[in-house]
């Protein structure tokens, strides 16, 4: 297991709890938020931040405020994006810290945490780029309601990793057809038979360890684009 630090990042007054690794000469930072119904300690987001950190990238996963007060429905968008923009100075400063201020900051998130990544990047946040763990383009069964109206407009590198069996994301031509009107700056690499949480049916495995088989894919892109 890689040598994690738990820290404390103020949000407008809340404090937030977030976990922190870094390896030696990071090749950048990776932040990980978690997805609507888990907090950061959930098997994937240790599984995935671990697997990145031996991958070299330094990682910071962190819970929203709704998580944090133990409150089931997830913050609305503006704490969120005002909790990501947060986070990443956090990080900024935690890499200063290290000697690396200008290394590169991601943003990334399973899901919802993806999702407000995404729109914080719109809103103005400077983040390298954005890694999305099954973007939740719609809610399942409702392909009419997609939430892509913001994604055309962000610049930075963009990883699209998603399940063919994802209920947010079937059918999955509405995704490429987003990811195609992004254009140039968006990646997307379908995983074969996997559901919203990457699992594939009929080859159970641990949260954790599905979460570190994404790393590799995560961290080529990254390096590919620093």
């Amino acid at each position: 297991m890689s040598d994690e630090t738990a820290i404390s990042i103020d949000v407008d007054g809340t404090p937030i709890s977030a976990v922190t690794s870094r390896p030696a000469d990071a090749a950048g930072t990776i932040i990980v938020a978690h997805g609507a119904g888990a907090g950061m300690e959930h098997p994937f987001m240790s599984g995935f931040t671990r697997a990145m950190h031996d991958e070299g990238f330094a990682t910071l996963r962190f819970n929203f405020p709704y998580r944090e007060a133990n409150r089931r429905f997830p913050d609305r968008p503006p704490v969120a994006i005002a909790t990501w923009r947060a986070v990443l100075d956090a990080a900024s400063a935690l890499a200063a810290e290290a000697g690396s201020p200008d290394e590169p900051i991601w943003a990334s998130g399973k899901s919802f945490g993806g999702r407000m990544a995404s729109m914080a990047v719109a809103d103005g946040m400077p983040a390298a780029g954005l890694v999305y763990l099954g973007y939740p383009l719609h809610p399942p069964g409702r392909p009419e309601k997609a939430r892509d109206e913001h994604l055309p407009g962000i610049s930075v590198p963009m990883l699209f990793l998603q399940g063919r069996n994802d209920p947010f994301a079937i059918p999955n031509a509405q995704l490429d057809e987003v990811v195609a009107r992004i254009g140039a700056s968006a990646t997307l690499e379908w995983i074969e038979d996997a559901n919203h949480s990457f699992e594939v049916k009929g080859a159970k495995r641990p949260a954790a360890e599905v979460a570190a088989g994404l790393a590799p894919r995560v961290a080529a892109f990254l390096r590919a684009h620093a």
